[in-house]
């Protein structure tokens, strides 16, 4: 570990090493993460001669920008931080951003608002784009163009040998195909291009409600979602924080004129007065204010399903119960765009919604608790088994995303382009 210094230019962090406990933390502080060494590249040289170095050492590389997606599975390899690797280029003629690694979702949304263009931004504002898109990527704006991984055009990336390479769809059609939401287990991407969206109107915000409205909301959700354009995304959130009384929300995004969404959203007019409502017309580069989630590591313990059908009974069933200890349910609509042929190993997406429940695991009995309302929850609702990868628990597994046609395909272009498995990502295949 200690050649390490002298294999790369970027920092090297060793446990023990002042900064190595901040340097190694993952997103979620409610996962262990204890790697060998902390690398952070200070180009795509660097990770070339990091993976050159790890390969001829016999140990393994895991990428992490900033921490996201981390399941433990880091453990005992090199981490390596993209963060410096911060090329931004929008080419607003060609509506194509070219996005380093180490970029964030928000940084993107503020270049490309400029010109009237977004990306496919989630909801954080702090994840890497390269984090989603190697993922696949729920987006806000998918059920209008489909998965983030789908808007990919070229990938520069450092192969388990540390040869730099880029990957088209032409160039290595496997390799094109695995990276664009098969997670990590490949190669290093160090940037990436995409296409980029006309944005030239954008309404959308957050209403907010006491939760003793939650069966009326859940109610004009349903309605509103039942026969929704595709440029009209809506998510409803159950949510009990600490100290508060449950609420519930509806967040929306309408890629279009505020009068058109105000009449696609005029269901939520009837509703009892809210708490608050910041609906209005918003620049593409403010989205992540909508469910403001924080962007601060912290402890969580999410689990996320996708649901074939929302009708009577699985709203009864979401609404039976509090949904304490759990600080949050989210129903998220998807359809649209998702429903669509897609070259990628994600495929088509055909169930309707997506589920996402969240708590705080402040101590062993709080983490049992949260888990086992999770679990309840999952049980109660009409679940297809099949999980967004991005939105993987630190207990599943790849296979718990991707079809067995798909993790097969996978599998056998790991063990092509990575035979010695030097590099490892949150999710193995």
């Amino acid at each position: 570990m200690n050649a390490l210094r002298t294999a790369v230019r970027g920092p090297v962090l060793l446990p023990g090493d002042p900064g190595f406990d901040a340097a190694h933390r993952p997103w979620n502080l409610a996962v262990a993460q204890p790697v060998a060494a902390v690398v952070e590249a200070a180009d795509a040289d660097d990770v070339s001669a990091l993976v050159r170095h790890a390969g001829a050492a016999g140990l393994s590389v895991a990428v992490q920008p900033n921490g996201h997606g981390a399941s433990g599975s880091a453990a005992g390899t090199i981490l390596l931080r993209t963060g410096r690797l911060d090329t931004l280029e929008i080419d607003p003629v060609a509506r194509r951003a070219r996005v380093g690694a180490g970029v964030a979702s928000g940084r993107v949304q503020a270049a490309a608002a400029r010109h009237g263009l977004t990306g496919l931004p989630g909801s954080s504002p702090v994840v890497s784009v390269a984090g989603v898109a190697l993922g696949g990527g729920l987006s806000w704006f998918g059920r209008a163009h489909g998965w983030v991984a789908d808007a990919v055009t070229a990938l520069d990336v450092v192969d388990a040998e540390g040869r730099a390479r880029r990957v088209t769809a032409d160039s290595d059609p496997d390799l094109f195909w695995a990276l664009r939401g098969g997670g990590g287990d490949f190669a290093v991407v160090t940037a990436l291009e995409l296409t980029l969206h006309p944005a030239p109107h954008l309404f959308g915000g957050r209403v907010l409600w006491a939760g003793s409205h939650a069966e009326e909301v859940l109610d004009a959700y349903r309605r509103i979602t039942a026969d929704a354009p595709d440029e009209l995304t809506v998510w409803l959130d159950l949510l009990h924080f600490p100290g508060s009384a449950p609420m519930v929300a509806v967040d929306a995004t309408y890629l279009g004129p505020s009068d058109a969404a105000r009449d696609l959203l005029a269901p939520l007019d009837r509703l009892a007065r809210p708490l608050s409502d910041t609906l209005g017309v918003m620049p593409v580069s403010e989205l992540g204010a909508i469910t403001a989630e924080p962007t601060d590591p912290g402890p969580g313990l999410s689990r996320a399903e996708l649901l074939t059908v929302l009708d009577d009974a699985a709203a009864k069933s979401l609404l039976a119960d509090p949904i304490a200890p759990l600080l949050s349910v989210q129903v998220r609509h998807l359809g649209g765009a998702f429903t669509r042929p897609s070259d990628t190993p994600q495929g088509a997406l055909t169930e309707p919604y997506a589920l996402y429940m969240f708590g705080i695991p402040a101590d062993a009995e709080t983490a049992a608790a949260v888990a086992a309302r999770q679990r309840d929850l999952a049980s109660a609702l009409p679940v297809s088994g099949r999980k967004p990868y991005t939105f993987l628990g630190p207990d599943e597994s790849a296979a718990d995303a991707f079809s067995p046609d798909a993790l097969a395909r996978l599998r056998r272009i790991k063990r092509h382009h990575d035979p010695h498995g030097v590099l490892r990502a949150n999710f193995p295949v």
